[in-house]
């Protein structure tokens, strides 16, 4: 199994956050300790996770509410970086604070990578409709859990071994591959 890189969202994920949970059951899935999760700033954090991704190359990436906004961002201007799959749970929509803000505006074009968008259709952070769009700007399928908020959690989702079958089920699919000249031609239209 690929190593898991849970990227959290505003405000980090607090004790009782699926990401924690995962992270204390998984050997193989490691927390990232973003800078400053309460004032963001999206290069720093793109430095972090790429950083990150370069000691553990194919790693799925799990990102939480604007930690999946950041994967797409760090996708789309480094899409030569090795990522196994995506999995972007409750994406929220940057200009929703002004502390997020800065992450937008959201890149709408494939990922290049196995993607799933995890969304609710009552998530106060990105309405149904727009991730549902993401998604299929983004090459991703889509898995609709009802009504659950935005998936932390406040909204009941302390241990969800339903993203842990999502990750592994993304860990099995073919990373397509991306000639060099395409990638670099991505990056440099994207920086």
């Amino acid at each position: 199994m690929p190593k898991t890189l849970l990227i959290p969202g505003l405000d980090g994920s607090p004790a009782a956050h699926w990401q924690q949970w995962w992270a204390l059951r998984d050997p193989d899935a490691l927390l990232l300790d973003l800078s400053d999760v309460s004032r963001p700033v999206p290069a720093v954090w793109e430095i972090e996770v790429a950083g990150a991704i370069l000691q553990h190359p194919g790693a799925i990436l799990v990102g939480h509410s604007l930690g999946a906004i950041l994967i797409a961002r760090l996708l789309a201007k480094w899409p030569h970086l090795k990522v196994g799959g995506v999995l972007l749970v409750a994406p929220a929509e940057p200009r929703h604070s002004d502390r997020t803000e800065s992450f937008g505006p959201i890149f709408e074009e494939s990922l290049g990578v196995p993607a799933y968008v995890v969304s609710s259709r009552n998530d106060p952070w990105m309405s149904f409709s727009q991730a549902g769009r993401l998604a299929r700007c983004w090459r991703a399928d889509m898995v609709d859990l009802g009504f659950a908020g935005h998936i932390n959690a406040d909204s009941g989702f302390g241990p969800w071994p339903g993203g842990v079958i999502l990750r592994d089920e993304l860990a099995r699919r073919p990373v397509p591959v991306i000639p060099p000249e395409q990638a670099l031609e991505r990056a440099f239209y994207r920086a």
